[in-house]
């Protein structure tokens, strides 16, 4: 007997990162499950540490965009407990400027980093180093642009900034707006190569035998250990969930399965939130009713 006033637990528990394309899809899946199944769905933000954790525990049923090869370790040392579903979105990872600050300073490739009268253009407090933004304090993607930082050796002329994404982009949008320049971490898909004219700076390819990231998680002595002088592989990420909800509810994790979402509408995500400020919730609301048919096929072959 339920007593008055208690709160019923949700059937499943859906972790929210903290990026854009990340909180819609989030509540595109909960918003699904929840009309199509009667299910009662929690959204929760958390980092994707913890989100794993959670996963392997039963804490947590569903992870909405995990990224590779960002997270490879993180998924290999769960990976008894936590199954990727097999579509993923491709992606790419990098260092980007605006096409004004490559063409009034010549930065053109990560290479040029490391020439301090160029990177001084970037300096803004007078201390002798550039600012950039790497990402946000809680992304794999930040700690692994520190490491390149360290490897390339821009670490010494560049000073790495760890900041929301929010703030990040803004800084993006002053700088274009006064013609001011400015480096920062980028990836794609993401709103901002639709917003200004975006160059992405040139890098040696990507060499596995030159990567060896080492996440803070799994050694205190990550910076020192790490090294990866190359570009990013490609990427790509995943709908990741529980192997226990595979065997608990099948019909959940066949749905999951089927989830195709393009590069474009994860930019038209993330130009929903960050640009018309939409709340996650009602444009993820909006996006399941609009495409009901898509959302029919997803739902496919999922009856028990």
């Amino acid at each position: 007997m339920t007593m008055p006033g208690a709160a019923m637990a949700a059937d499943l528990v859906v972790a929210m990162p903290n990026w854009p394309s990340g909180q819609v899809t989030a509540n595109i899946i909960k918003t699904s499950l929840e009309k199509n199944l009667q299910l009662s769905v929690d959204v929760e933000e958390m980092g994707t540490m913890t989100a794993f954790a959670g996963l392997a525990s039963g804490e947590v049923d569903i992870h909405p965009e995990v990224w590779l090869p960002n997270l490879d370790s993180l998924v290999k040392k769960y990976s008894e407990k936590v199954q990727l579903a097999d579509f993923g979105v491709s992606a790419w990872q990098g260092l980007c400027t605006t096409r004004q600050t490559a063409d009034k300073t010549g930065i053109h490739a990560v290479g040029d980093l490391l020439d301090p009268k160029k990177t001084a253009a970037f300096d803004t407090d007078g201390d002798g180093q550039g600012e950039m933004w790497i990402g946000a304090e809680t992304w794999s993607s930040t700690v692994i642009e520190r490491i390149r930082a360290k490897s390339y050796g821009y670490a010494k002329t560049m000073r790495l900034l760890e900041m929301p994404e929010e703030m990040g982009m803004a800084a993006v949008d002053a700088a274009e707006a006064t013609d001011k320049p400015i480096i920062f971490a980028c990836y794609s898909p993401h709103v901002v190569f639709k917003l200004h004219d975006i160059v992405k700076l040139d890098e040696p390819a990507h060499d596995a035998s030159k990567w060896n990231v080492i996440l803070p998680a799994d050694d205190p002595e990550w910076l020192t250990k790490s090294n990866a002088p190359v570009a990013w592989d490609a990427a790509r990420f995943h709908v990741a969930y529980s192997k226990a909800l595979a065997t608990s509810k099948p019909e959940i994790t066949k749905f999951l399965d089927n989830i195709d979402f393009t590069p474009d509408e994860i930019t038209e995500m993330s130009y929903a939130v960050e640009v018309d400020r939409q709340p996650p919730a009602d444009y993820a609301s909006a996006w399941v009713a609009k495409h009901g048919d898509r959302v029919a096929k997803w739902m496919k072959d999922t009856a028990k």
